[in-house]
């Protein structure tokens, strides 16, 4: 590592997007992994659409109980 560093070219916020989206990875326990992954082998889907339909539903769920 350098002991200084020149940023007098340097170009402020070149790399800031304020509408850029992120997506958060998720991990889970092997247990809960394993169950997932099962079922969603079984209905011939993907984990994540599996976990996004389970999230939904508890969504709803929670929503109509409010």
């Amino acid at each position: 590592m350098k002991s200084e560093y020149d940023f007098s070219k340097a170009e402020q916020g070149k790399f800031y997007h304020p509408d850029a989206k992120f997506h958060y990875p998720i991990y889970l326990e092997p247990d809960v992994e394993e169950f997932v992954t099962k079922i969603a082998a079984h209905k011939k889907i993907e984990v994540q659409v599996l976990v996004n339909e389970w999230l939904r539903n508890n969504m709803k769920l929670i929503q109509s109980a409010e």
